[in-house]
C-alpha cells in the first residue's frame, strides 16, 4: 500500500512540474545557488548562503539536493530567532546545511525514503501523506527543479535541526 501511496505521490508531483514553454522551472544551465537566485523567491535564503559563506561551496559540481524555504516561509521565524542566526554563523550555517542532501535525488525519489541525512549531519524525516509530501513538518510545494548541479524542492517552512 505504501508503495502504490508512493508512486501516486510521485505521479502528482511530476504532473505538478509541467513545464512552461521555455522551461521555467528548469535552469540547468545554472547552479543551484544561480537558481534560487533566478527564481526570485528565495532572496532571504540566497542572502543567508552568502552570510554564512555557503555560495562557494553550493556552486560545486555537488550534485546537491536543496529543501528550498521560500521568502514567505522566512517570514514565518520568529524575528527574535532569525536575528539569532544572523549573529551567530555557525549556527547559521549548521541551520542551512540541515536543508542540503548529498547527491541529487529526484521527487520520485523522495516519496521513497523515509529519512535522507543532510550536509549538517542529521537527519530529516520523509512522509507522504495523501498527494504531499512533507520533510520534517515542512511541505514541499514545487519539486524538482532542476540545476546545472542538483535539484531544488520548494518548501514552505524553515527547517531546523535537532539540538542534540
Amino acid at each position: 500500500m505504501r508503495k502504490l501511496i508512493a508512486l501516486t505521490a510521485a505521479a502528482a508531483l511530476a504532473a505538478s512540474l509541467a513545464v512552461t514553454p521555455g522551461g521555467a522551472r528548469t535552469y540547468e544551465n545554472k547552479n543551484v545557488v544561480q537558481t534560487a537566485a533566478a527564481a526570485g523567491q528565495f532572496k532571504t535564503l540566497t542572502k543567508l548562503l552568502r552570510r554564512a559563506g555557503l555560495v562557494g561551496a553550493l556552486q560545486q559540481p555537488g550534485p546537491y539536493t536543496v529543501f528550498a524555504p521560500t521568502d514567505a516561509a522566512f517570514k514565518k521565524v520568529p524575528k527574535q530567532k532569525l536575528n539569532m542566526l544572523l549573529r551567530n554563523k555557525a549556527k547559521l550555517k549548521a541551520v542551512l546545511l540541515y536543508h542540503v542532501v548529498p547527491g541529487k535525488v529526484a521527487a520520485a525519489d523522495v516519496v521513497k525514503l523515509s529519512s535522507a541525512k543532510t550536509l549538517n549531519g542529521k537527519s530529516l524525516r520523509i512522509r507522504v501523506s495523501g498527494m504531499n509530501v512533507f520533510v520534517n513538518s515542512a511541505k514541499v510545494t514545487t519539486p524538482d527543479v532542476m540545476a546545472s548541479n542538483g535539484v531544488i524542492h520548494v518548501i514552505n517552512r524553515v527547517l531546523i535541526p535537532p539540538a542534540r
